[in-house]
């Protein structure tokens, strides 16, 4: 299943930001949670504050590895492929994973189910106005927490995902195992773009879908993510991988080709402090896919989540 016109070329280029959430949750605390320690599990988990967020999870065993999706994508996109010989068309990510170990996916409120035609997700609990990614880290937790899912867990992040689960995992270094960065944005970017970074920060925030003007569609404090990274403890020495995407970005008709110039060069920079955040961290390039490695590469994805979840397991 390709991704779907209009909204796949604004998400490619969106997925590479930030996001964020509300500050805190508030009100009643979440119910107890019916999400069973293995096989298929589909449904809402109530993470307090009058809010529900949807989550399923597939197989057995540990370590847990949680798939987080990029900006404005909900879970969808670690569930089909989009592939050409020799990559096989299946399994997705999702249940390629599933066949050696426990993983679960969510969709944050706001993004975009992958739909005909497509559409934001109502599985989760609608947040209006602009996010912190302080409070999508939050959100992560509160969901792991009341779903009652063990860890520690390996943290698989596509695009901006990477940003929310490299937050998580600096501030809950006990919870986490591994991470895996799928083609993930990094706090070097804004530097990187100088005098351009500003429209492309708008670009992200509005990148021309259906959906920009919507109060619930997912929309992010951009640089207060890049500083919120910045300011935390630095990254537990965890078993990571890195998978980096070799085409160019799609994008919006109309995006300024100075723009997408700039952010083809800084990429690869992005893609290689990404590297050097760990020690012996392997880097996979996703030859003749773009940023959406997980959908033309799973077979490539699924080894990389593989290679960390055994190293994971190896260890005294």
């Amino acid at each position: 299943m390709p991704l779907l016109p209009v909204v796949a070329a604004a998400v490619a280029l969106a997925a590479v930001a930030g996001c964020g959430g509300p500050s805190a949750l508030r009100g009643s605390p979440p119910a107890p949670s019916s999400v069973p320690a293995s096989g298929d599990f589909s449904g809402q988990v109530d993470v307090g504050g009058g809010r529900k967020i949807h989550l399923s999870c597939k197989g057995s065993g540990s370590p847990l590895v949680l798939l987080e999706s990029g900006l404005h994508d909900s879970s969808d996109t670690w569930t089909f492929t989009d592939t050409r010989p020799p990559v096989p068309k299946s399994p997705a990510v999702f249940p390629g994973v599933a066949a050696f170990t426990r993983v679960c996916v969510y969709d944050r409120p706001g993004t975009v189910r992958y739909t005909d035609p497509p559409a934001l997700t109502t599985r989760s609990t609608p947040v209006d106005g602009t996010r912190t990614l302080t409070a999508m880290a939050d959100d992560l937790d509160r969901l792991l927490t009341s779903a009652r899912l063990p860890g520690p867990y390996v943290l698989v992040g596509h695009s901006f995902g990477g940003m929310i689960t490299r937050l998580y995992a600096q501030r809950h270094p006990d919870k986490t195992a591994g991470l895996v960065f799928v083609d993930a944005f990094g706090t070097d970017v804004r530097a990187l773009f100088g005098a351009r970074w500003a429209a492309y920060r708008e670009l992200l925030d509005r990148p021309g879908t259906p959906f920009d003007a919507k109060p619930a569609f997912e929309r992010v404090d951009i640089d207060g993510s890049i500083d919120a990274v910045t300011a935390a403890h630095p990254l537990p020495a965890v078993p990571m991988a890195v998978l980096s995407k070799t085409e160019p970005f799609a994008a919006p008709p109309g995006t300024p080709k100075d723009l997408l110039d700039t952010l083809e060069r800084a990429w690869p920079r992005v893609q290689q402090k990404l590297v050097e955040l760990g020690s012996q961290t392997p880097h996979f390039l996703a030859t003749g896919s773009d940023h959406y490695v997980q959908v033309h590469d799973p077979d490539l994805t699924i080894s990389a989540v593989r290679l960390v979840v055994g190293r994971v397991q190896a260890e005294p």
